[in-house]
């Protein structure tokens, strides 16, 4: 297996969870996105939607991360990140996605570079963009975890699953624009829990080798 990623990519830093998780070995094929190096004609012939991360694996490259996490689970069940009942898949399925599809696709480096190129917003208008975009879609989610972890612990009953995958990846950017996290104490609970794993420490951004 070959990873396209970069250190400080959320999308990215999901998909080394989830590697790590199912203790499966791989390749880091880094590239910058500050330098524009995944749009390269070389990588564009890969992944034409020139995106990060992707997974090159059995002559077939996969995007999006979480294509790729769902393919991992296919192949390599255990452990598992979706629990085994149908409406329990589908919960911890909407908790990865309000993650994945709601708050990243607002925040990401792509979106802000652009706020900052086509409406010329400085650092404290690119923050406070961030900062709502984040603190609204935790809003709704710490109530739906609240709800459902079954040990203040997890995103989803008493295991890890995808919503925990996705979640630290997000946590450690809020903490970078300086959200208010205060509001979520249960998130930052789960958070402070799983970042002592192994799987979730050994795929943080600094750890990676185009982190310097």
């Amino acid at each position: 297996m070959r990873l396209y990623t970069y250190f400080l990519s959320s999308a990215s830093y999901r998909v080394r969870i989830a590697l790590n998780l199912k203790s499966l070995n791989y390749e880091p094929h880094t590239l910058h996105l500050r330098h524009k190096d995944h749009r390269s004609a070389e990588y564009l012939a890969l992944n034409p939607q020139g995106l990060l991360p992707a997974l090159e694996h059995d002559g077939r490259v996969i995007p999006q991360s979480l294509a790729i996490i769902e393919y991992l689970e296919e192949i390599h069940p255990e452990p598992a990140l979706l629990p085994a009942a149908a409406s329990d898949r589908a919960l911890v399925r909407s908790m990865a996605q309000s993650i994945a599809c709601e708050i990243h696709p607002l925040c990401n480096l792509r979106v802000l570079m652009h706020l900052r190129r086509e409406f010329g917003q400085d650092d404290d208008g690119v923050g406070r963009w961030y900062r709502d975009w984040v603190e609204t879609g935790f809003d709704g989610l710490e109530q739906m975890v609240a709800t459902h972890s079954g040990d203040g612990l997890h995103c989803y009953g008493k295991a890890i699953s995808l919503a925990d995958v996705c979640l630290v990846p997000q946590m450690y950017n809020a903490r970078r624009f300086k959200c208010d996290l205060a509001r979520f104490p249960t998130l930052t609970a789960i958070n402070s829990h799983l970042k002592q794993n192994a799987a979730f420490a050994d795929a943080r951004p600094e750890a990676q080798p185009d982190s310097g």
